[in-house]
């Protein structure tokens, strides 16, 4: 609910800032405490980019986020909002080339036999 309301945001561009503006953003999760008071935004810029500047200009937009998200979800409290950078790309990337790796085939196809 909130994933989707923060990555609607991020499409229609209703943060104006450069770096937002000129990114396109991947909402992968977002992770709520038990007490829905703080909320986990795992985003990564479309491509695989550096993330850095983007977490920079989402956290400096953080109260406008808030309050938006507020408005677009029913929830008690407004919760505070995080961002981190999505690293699920990168541990798949890792995974897929040790698969494909020399040892691990020739492991598979011993196995296959």
């Amino acid at each position: 609910m909130l994933r989707h309301a923060l990555a609607e945001m991020l499409a229609r561009s209703e943060i104006h800032d450069d770096v937002l503006s000129s990114s396109v953003i991947t909402v992968a999760e977002v992770r709520m405490t038990p007490d829905l008071k703080l909320a986990t935004a795992y985003i990564m810029p479309l491509g695989g980019g550096d993330a850095a500047p983007v977490i920079a200009a989402l956290e400096k937009h953080k109260k406008y986020i808030r309050s938006t998200l507020a408005k677009a979800v029913n929830l008690k409290y407004a919760p505070d909002v995080r961002f981190r950078a999505d690293e699920g790309f990168d541990e798949a990337m890792k995974i897929e080339r040790l698969l494909n790796s020399p040892q691990v085939r020739r492991d598979v196809e011993k196995d296959d036999e």
